[in-house]
């Protein structure tokens, strides 16, 4: 798979979720041959949903395209480490693999503070990617937070 064709998809979409007013970050869903099942960026303002975030939006949509909450297979594409809500949710659809841009270091649940999607506790695990277009990523959160700063 081009983890940075699909990264590029997901950046597309938080730059449509900052242009919504919300905190840029992006997502997508492939099946296991590459088909994009999903994409969207976060949605919790817009929504009044706290869940709202791409991760869990695109999981949803990926569950209704093929009518199954188990996700086996898929691979997840999303501009900032995922928090622990999405870790958790992406083990509970069980989501093949993670591939992550901008890590992060107040609430990354996969690799800064916890390691939710490689915990052998937990009843499945996820390969995980790190650092894909890492910079762009970054360079998009940074910029969103010092316009709503200034």
């Amino acid at each position: 798979m081009d983890d940075k064709k699909y990264m590029k998809i997901a950046l597309d979409e938080a730059r449509n979720a900052a242009e919504r007013g919300e905190v840029p970050v992006g997502s997508v869903i492939t099946d296991k041959n590459g088909k994009v099942l999903a994409a969207d960026g976060n949605r919790c303002i817009e929504l009044n949903d706290p869940s709202g975030h791409a991760e869990v939006l695109v999981l949803r949509a990926a569950g209704k395209l093929i009518n199954n909450y188990r996700l086996s297979g898929t691979t997840i594409y999303v501009t900032l480490e995922p928090c622990a809500m999405c870790a958790a949710t992406m083990i509970h659809a069980r989501v093949a693999r993670l591939c992550y841009g901008a890590s992060d270091p107040k609430a990354g649940a996969v690799y800064s503070c916890y390691n939710i999607g490689s915990d052998n506790r937990m009843n499945h695990s996820f390969a995980i990617q790190g650092g894909v277009l890492a910079e762009e990523c970054s360079e998009l959160l940074r910029n969103f937070f010092k316009i709503k700063r200034d």
